[in-house]
């Protein structure tokens, strides 16, 4: 099938092929990520994950992956990072793209970098069909010492 010799539309399920490398999905996916790599494996430790959203080509084998995850680096055992990795597996190629901070980040920093992963997520399940739509979800409120009430001197 030809455009010159075929006067009809290309059919919707027409095979397309693209070279997309790592290096392009880092820059336009992962831009506002705070790191990135790629590997042969994930990264992510399951026993840390709070969340995990998988969209998978099963013909393929390729998937795209939102993991919400918290941990310790052995550095600095104080300090708890809360992370959002972006994993893009292609063929036996994994790229990924982590926001992370500590947890005692002000509120919104929390806000953009679950924002940020989650466009990014979007983004990255075009390349294998998948549409991804946004869900209301409630969150439990968090016990927080009281507020010291003011007084009158």
């Amino acid at each position: 099938m030809t455009p010159e010799h075929d006067t009809s539309e290309p059919d919707w399920d027409t095979p397309l092929s693209l070279t997309i490398t790592p290096a392009l999905l880092i820059h336009a996916l992962m831009g506002t990520a705070s790191a990135v790599h790629t590997g042969w494996s994930s990264c992510v430790d399951d026993t840390l994950m709070l969340s995990n959203l998988v969209s998978m080509d099963d013909a393929a084998g390729t998937y795209v992956r939102l993991v919400e995850q918290e941990f310790v680096e052995e550095d600095q055992p104080e300090t708890l990072w809360h992370d959002w990795t972006l994993e893009v597996r292609i063929g036996a190629v994994l790229t990924t793209g982590h926001w992370q901070f500590q947890s005692t980040a002000h509120p919104s920093e929390w806000e953009w970098n679950a924002r940020e992963a989650t466009r990014a997520f979007e983004r990255a399940c075009v390349l294998i069909g998948r549409r991804v739509r946004p869900t209301v979800a409630v969150e439990e409120p968090v016990p927080m010492d009281p507020i010291p009430r003011a007084s009158r001197h």
